[in-house]
């Protein structure tokens, strides 16, 4: 959805443009708009002196039906409001105001949106009256005349009749503020959009929302059906049908579930997990920063202070955590194929290798578009979800792109993460001709790749030096993301350095590398300098007012910490593989982190529909700040990771299972006894070939 760095750039170049306002400026422009505190009562208290006759909604044209029955619900409301009417009350007393806190930022206020929607009144004429919310948005530096380019446009919760449309509703408020404030007000400074407005009626299902129903009504009821199988007629798991393995969520739970010991097996990398839980956990919490900026906050220009942070550092470049997924995945990907490979003598079956691939990633994801499309509106309501999910119209018009993995590079997001999926996708198609080259070349195929490494850098350096672009947010442009980001081109060199990685891996199997201390600290030193220098080298150019770094410093920065990120996480793994990792491979190697860490592809989907559920449901006005979204994050991760369970067992685990029918009969092992393992087997089987297909993130 949602690249942090662009989404928090636009972000910042809205606040970036306040100015600073003298303090003797202040007192004398609020003055001239403080009646207007209360647009709803403004409005209410002047309609009780309004002759119904004097009312209009239309224009010079002759008036249409719907013209008449806004008209007609208009009446009804100012009679029932000079009447003192519970519901006509109601309907003003749920209008918003001018935001509190325009100077910090404010720039929403919500109103009360189920008082507006839950308004019903039947008429005299047979009809329902309904209540519809709406924003109204107003730009005072127009309205007034003012000349404060930090005010901007604010947005204000109205709640009107139902049968009224937008182009009624600004005809009618533009006639209160004109008897009230005895000025035209121009529509560019006051106005209503239908985008912005929502009632209490919900949309007829459609053919895909039926659908979307009925895989999960059918999934849901195979998983029930075979759990219980699995209850009450196996008495031993190890006689338990292959078919009821796939669906059953008592099997599957166990297989997620079950903790193995470290350094059960020789071939297992143990502190994989650690790191893929890491950087999954480092995606989230950065995502939840993004979508703090896209909620109603109280000091959004707090956000310009809070950049200018160290900590902030932290977030912006939570980019680097795709780099180590990157890294992870070329590693595993050259890894298991290459013994595949020495135990076949070199063949390789690549149509059934990228029909793992598929199997593993398809279905979770064609759910995943099919819940943000359909069913995120029927469970989700609030004053922001107007326009729906975010990436609606791009999964609208453009949803085979995710699904054909080259969404990196179309012009709408549907699903915003998935962009990675695309990258990790091309990259895995390429992968034979790697495992090809190496196999049967040796150190000579992997000099051609150190070279292909080579080139993309210089790819990636000349892209910045020719089109001047910059990594920071105050200089940061469109153009820099879709290049430097989205593009396939500018992630591979991680990824082929962890192919590399896994390749070298795989010809020293075995092997035990006796390193002296001094080799371990300096490795570990340079390994922490090359973290901390990635995550905090633009910390002291990242103030508003510094000095900007030049383009050449800039293009040098991004294109050696893409690789020296990279060779720090190899240098991780290796440490922890040949017993130098100390406490890190400790923590790392943990075995609690292996159930988040089979987990962690349908989380990588789902956290992100989690966090604009919640965003966009809130009722009220939040605070930006460290803590508070620290509390949401846990909140997020949380419901996330329940979701994702459920999910898991429904879509991903069934579909998965598909591939234990694929595979050789006389090399089908049970399930439980190889999950998250790196061995000599083939990956042809499901286990396996979640190993093969690292969880994917992104930023």
């Amino acid at each position: 959805m949602v690249n942090i760095v662009g989404a928090l750039f636009f972000c910042g170049l809205v606040l970036i443009s306040a100015e600073k306002l003298k303090d003797e400026d202040v007192l004398p422009e609020f003055q001239r708009f403080s009646q207007l505190r209360s647009f709803g009562l403004q409005i209410a208290g002047h309609l009780q002196d309004v002759d119904v006759k004097d009312l209009s909604v239309g224009d010079s044209r002759l008036p249409s039906q719907q013209d008449l029955l806004c008209l007609s619900d208009l009446t009804a409301l100012i009679t029932g409001l000079q009447s003192g009417q519970y519901w006509a009350l109601k309907m003003f007393d749920a209008w918003g105001t001018i935001p509190s806190g325009l100077l910090t930022g404010n720039s929403y206020d919500l109103g009360n949106f189920d008082e507006c929607l839950n308004i019903q009144r039947e008429t005299t004429l047979g009809r329902t009256i309904q209540g519809k919310y709406c924003f109204l948005s107003v730009s005072l530096t127009q309205m007034l005349g003012l000349n404060i380019p930090y005010l901007g446009t604010f947005k204000t919760a109205t709640c009107l009749p139902a049968s009224c449309a937008a182009s009624h509703m600004n005809t009618f408020v533009g006639q209160m503020m004109k008897q009230i404030l005895n000025v035209t007000i121009p529509s560019s400074a006051m106005s209503i959009s239908d985008s912005s407005c929502q009632t209490n009626e919900s949309e007829p299902w459609d053919g895909l929302t039926i659908c979307m129903i009925v895989i999960l009504s059918i999934m849901g009821s195979l998983v029930a059906l075979f759990t219980l199988w699995d209850y009450c007629l196996v008495k031993s798991q190890d006689q338990l049908p292959v078919l009821v393995k796939v669906f059953s969520a008592r099997a599957n739970s166990r297989a997620l579930f079950r903790v193995v010991e470290s350094k059960s097996n020789p071939n297992v990398i143990d502190c994989l997990h650690g790191i893929r839980c890491l950087s999954l956990i480092w995606v989230i919490y950065c995502h939840q920063y993004v979508m703090a900026l896209l909620s109603a906050n109280l000091n959004i220009f707090h956000f310009v202070s809070w950049e200018e942070t160290a900590y902030a550092s932290f977030i912006l470049h939570g980019f680097f955590s795709v780099d180590s997924f990157f890294v992870l995945g070329g590693l595993l990907v050259a890894m298991i194929p290459l013994r595949l490979m020495e135990k076949n003598k070199g063949s390789l079956n690549v149509p059934l290798m990228y029909l793992h691939r598929i199997i593993r990633i398809v279905p979770l994801l064609a759910m995943a578009i099919l819940v943000s499309l359909k069913l995120m509106p029927m469970i989700v309501d609030g004053p922001l979800f107007a326009g729906g999910y975010s990436g609606k119209v791009g999964c609208e018009k453009e949803w085979y792109f995710t699904l054909l993995f080259v969404n990196n590079y179309s012009e709408y997001s549907c699903i915003g993460q998935s962009w990675y999926l695309s990258v990790d996708m091309q990259l895995f198609i390429i992968s034979p001709i790697l495992l090809y080259a190496v196999y049967k070349w040796g150190k000579k195929g992997a000099a051609c790749i150190l070279v292909l490494i080579v080139l993309l850098s210089g790819c990636l350096f000349a892209t910045m030096m020719v089109n001047e672009y910059s990594l920071l947010l105050k200089n940061f442009t469109l153009g820099a993301q879709k290049d430097l980001y989205y593009a396939t081109h500018t992630h591979a060199t991680p990824w082929l350095i962890g192919f590399l990685f896994g390749y070298f891996l795989h010809k020293t199997r075995g092997k035990k590398f006796e390193l002296c201390s001094v080799a371990v600290w300096s490795g570990w030193i340079l390994c922490l300098a090359m973290i901390f220098t990635s995550i905090f080298a633009l910390y002291p150019s990242a103030k508003w007012t510094g000095n900007d770094l030049s383009t050449l410093a800039e293009a040098f920065y991004y294109t050696f910490t893409r690789l020296g990120w990279s060779m720090a996480i190899c240098w991780v793994v290796f440490a922890c593989m040949q017993g130098y990792g100390g406490l890190a491979n400790s923590f790392l190697s943990s075995p609690l982190w292996q159930p988040l860490s089979r987990l962690s592809y349908s989380v990588f989907i789902w956290h992100m529909f989690i966090q604009e559920v919640n965003a966009r449901s809130m009722r009220t006005n939040s605070y930006f700040s460290d803590y508070r979204i620290m509390l949401n994050f846990w909140s997020t991760f949380g419901i996330t990771v329940l979701f994702a369970y459920v999910m898991h067992l429904l879509i991903e685990a069934p579909f998965g299972g598909i591939d234990h029918f694929l595979r050789p009969r006389q090399n089908s092992p049970p399930i439980v006894e190889k999950k998250s393992q790196i061995d000599e087997k083939a990956p042809g089987n499901l286990e396996e070939l979640k190993v093969t297909t690292p969880v994917p993130v992104s930023e």
